[in-house]
């Protein structure tokens, strides 16, 4: 998604003009969107026009018209959009108030404005806008001499760095000159890792080269990361993948990316993280009770003493009609992100989210122990505010 224009206001109102890149763009878009929203984009309408001798035809134009959101239809097969609603601007194909549906379209702009931009729906726009957010996936290919650090998003590949040094040859008798710029090859490719891949976000590393290359590399990169303590790389030595490739060249991306045993380990990183927060609120359910919270009242109540470590809260109630109770949601979430919690927004596309949904949507892992709160939850809708 590409941000083009934003003019929010202090009260909080304003627009911002988003291009959609690739079909997921469409999937932050739903979330966006709510009704009586403004929006405003390119849309195809059929006009119906008379000829001089009174025969009617029909014809279809394009046009841009702005339309207060009355219905927002999204096809997750597909990943289409269709917004239907009012409108509420003046244009020579369609008169004030009448209805109409946009379906809108990849690489087509659109304006959308709101009486309120809250902060759940600001931090949706600065995920889907940054593409380092979405690059789960890291992976450096290389050969000797040669390495590309590469992050692979959804829709694209961006290169993040290229390490090149001169290797001399192992010469009969002496191979110190090929070993030491072996070493810096590798210290510069290490830096390189570290310097540009977001361990929060990044959850598979895959190293490929032609021959031992990779596997040298890696020795060579724990045994540094145990003589320096380097806990980052020590801990997240699991995300680690070695892979073979016909060259150290970016190209072999492709090939790699193809290989069924990375795309087997592949297939669910966007979704790894919940389903981790997830298995780990079951786990702290079963053995810790009073560290694991479900349902809106009991979550919130946790939140007011401060004790929520990791909330989960699904994008499903973001969407609700219902403006009170959406600002009780995005209240929860400010609030937990204030005292330092976690917040993980899960998606209801996902098989996780799914789970979450059956647990009202909202649960939480607490940082320490709170007695029971079984009493009725008589206040689920009385507080919104």
């Amino acid at each position: 998604m590409k941000l083009l224009h934003k003019d929010i206001e202090k009260d909080n109102a304003g627009q911002v003009t988003l291009m959609p890149e690739e079909a997921e763009d469409m999937w932050h878009t739903y979330n966006l969107l709510q009704v009586g929203d403004s929006l405003r984009a390119s849309t195809i309408r059929k006009v119906q026009t008379e000829s001089s001798t009174g025969s009617v035809g029909s014809s279809r134009v394009r046009t841009t018209l702005t339309l207060c959101v009355e219905t927002i239809d999204f096809d997750s097969q597909a990943c289409q959009l269709r917004v239907k609603g009012t409108n509420i601007e003046e244009n020579q194909y369609v008169k004030m108030g009448a209805y109409h549906t946009i379906e809108l379209e990849l690489n087509r702009k659109f304006t959308l404005a709101k009486k309120t931009w809250d902060s759940v729906v600001l931090d949706r726009i600065e995920q889907a806008c940054d593409a380092t957010q979405k690059a789960d996936v890291a992976a450096v290919v290389m050969q000797e001499g040669l390495a590309n650090l590469v992050l692979v998003t959804p829709a694209m590949t961006m290169l993040r760095a290229k390490v090149e040094v001169t290797i001399p040859r192992k010469r009969r008798g002496s191979c110190t000159q090929h070993e030491k710029a072996l070493e810096r090859f590798y210290e510069a490719v290490m830096q390189g890792i570290l310097r540009h891949i977001n361990f929060d976000v990044v959850k598979c590393i895959l190293i490929a080269s032609p021959g031992f290359v990779k596997d040298q590399f890696i020795t060579y990169l724990f045994k540094e990361a145990v003589r320096q303590d380097n806990k980052i790389l020590l801990e997240n030595r699991p995300k680690f993948m070695l892979v073979h490739s016909s060259s150290g060249h970016k190209y072999s991306l492709k090939e790699i990316l193809s290989d069924p045993t990375v795309t087997s380990r592949l297939s669910d990183t966007k979704a790894a993280g919940e389903v981790k927060a997830l298995e780990d609120f079951y786990k702290m359910l079963q053995h810790e009770p009073d560290r694991a919270f479900y349902g809106l009242a009991h979550v919130e109540r946790a939140a007011e003493a401060l004790a929520i470590d990791t909330l989960l809260i699904s994008d499903k109630l973001f969407r609700h009609q219902d403006v009170p109770t959406r600002s009780r949601y995005v209240r929860l979430v400010d609030n937990v992100r204030d005292n330092g919690g976690n917040v993980r927004i899960f998606s209801s596309l996902h098989v996780s989210g799914e789970q979450l949904t059956q647990l009202s949507g909202v649960a939480a892992i607490l940082r320490f122990p709170i007695a029971d709160l079984s009493e009725p939850e008589d206040d689920s809708s009385s507080d919104s505010d």
